[in-house]
């Protein structure tokens, strides 16, 4: 067989660099001149850690710059055009049969899945898969993808791409001893890359999958019956706590009008009736506890006023209370009413939470309030048995 010399290998370069300017689509984005020259490289340096003469080389470096020339003419058949391509090219440069032939199985041998019949083949095949193994295998894969959807005519997921790129894996091996030692290691470990990343994108579609299921689930409706409850009910705490106010106010008064006619009336004349004073002193005191105890009924409780964004979003906060609120800024207050109008169910927690808090509030004055009443019952009772003693011991 007649030897390849290495002008031809420039001119064949030279040949295939100019074909695909002018013939391939804008469409190839991945089989561009840029990954033939790739293959080329790559052949070179498997070729030279295989033992290849100069001469092989030359062989495997030519087919190289052939192997994909075809994607210009017919993607789906690019094997078999680069082979016409590449046999009417060695023909005009004066190459026998020989070589022709080399050139064709060797180019041929790259088809999926591969089948290299010699050492030229496995050279040339490697190479052209050595991108597997490359650490910028991802961006590759990415211009692989649009390629794929450019041909199709369909878009294609990443998570889809990825999935057919696990499978070619999965079933691809290299073929050199070179291949085998340096690059199957590298190209395992972008397999579990690629695994990775199908995992994360197949729990990303689970979640929106959930969440789009979440989205056409209709929200509970309540009906007008609840919202009449709610407004009902606060209304009657309002006008409990109203009532507890006003009956607060009356204990105050009376008593201090009670301490007000006693102190004026009734100490000047201790030194004139000294049986009084006993009396007239336990009169006074019950007064005073009376309205201690009515003033705490009334005394208004306040918190700090403040509350955090993960308050909001785990609902921990009545955002109906000025007390939990009134510390904060109007932007932060605006956002939070914003998040809880959002949800229905928050907002029905919130209201919950201020008739509950309503409760708990009414039930400290309506016992403040009790013994304010007590203390003034049984306060009344003792001081008139006190003051009837003391007319009696006059």
């Amino acid at each position: 067989m007649k030897k390849i010399d290495v002008k031809i290998v420039q001119k064949a370069g030279d040949y295939v660099t100019l074909f695909l300017a002018e013939k391939l689509p804008e469409s190839m984005i991945f089989h561009t001149i840029d990954h033939t020259k790739y293959v080329v490289e790559k052949s070179e340096i498997i070729g030279r850690k295989s033992g290849l003469t100069e001469d092989q080389l030359n062989q495997v470096k030519l087919c190289a710059w052939f192997h994909d020339v075809g994607y210009a003419i017919i993607p789906e058949k690019h094997e078999e055009e680069s082979v016409k391509i590449a046999s009417e090219f060695l023909k005009s440069q004066g190459s026998d049969d020989q070589i022709i032939n080399q050139v064709t199985n060797c180019i041929l041998a790259t088809r999926i899945p591969q089948q290299p019949a010699d050492i030229l083949s496995q050279v040339l095949c490697d190479a052209d898969l050595m991108h597997l193994a490359e650490d910028d295998y991802f961006e590759r894969l990415d211009k692989m993808r649009k390629e794929w959807a450019n041909l199709s005519g369909e878009k294609i997921s990443k998570r889809r791409f990825h999935k057919i790129s696990k499978k070619f894996f999965q079933r691809h091996s290299y073929h050199t001893d070179f291949a085998k030692t340096e690059l199957h290691p590298k190209k395992a470990k972008n397999l579990q890359l690629i695994e990775q990343e199908i995992y994360k994108l197949d729990q990303k579609k689970e979640k929106k999958m959930l969440e789009s299921k979440q989205k056409k689930v209709k929200p509970k409706a309540y009906s007008r019956g609840v919202e009449s409850m709610f407004r009902t009910t606060a209304r009657n705490q309002i006008n409990l706590s109203s009532i507890a106010d006003n009956k607060s106010n009356i204990l105050i008064s009376v008593n201090a009008i009670i301490m007000s006619i006693t102190i004026t009336i009734l100490v000047t004349r201790f030194d004139e009736v000294p049986n009084i004073i006993i009396p007239t002193l336990i009169f006074l005191l019950f007064s005073l506890i009376t309205i201690v105890f009515a003033i705490l009924s009334t005394r208004p409780n306040i918190s700090s006023g403040t509350f955090t964004k993960e308050d909001i979003r785990q609902n921990k906060v009545n955002l109906l209370f000025f007390g939990n609120f009134y510390n904060m800024k109007l932007d932060d207050y605006e956002w939070a009413i914003e998040e809880l109008m959002k949800n229905d169910k928050n907002l029905y927690s919130t209201m919950i939470k201020d008739q509950y808090s309503l409760g708990k509030v009414l039930v400290k004055k309506y016992k403040l309030l009790r013994i304010a009443y007590n203390v003034f019952m049984f306060g009344m009772i003792i001081s008139v048995l006190a003051f009837m003693l003391a007319f009696i011991n006059i």
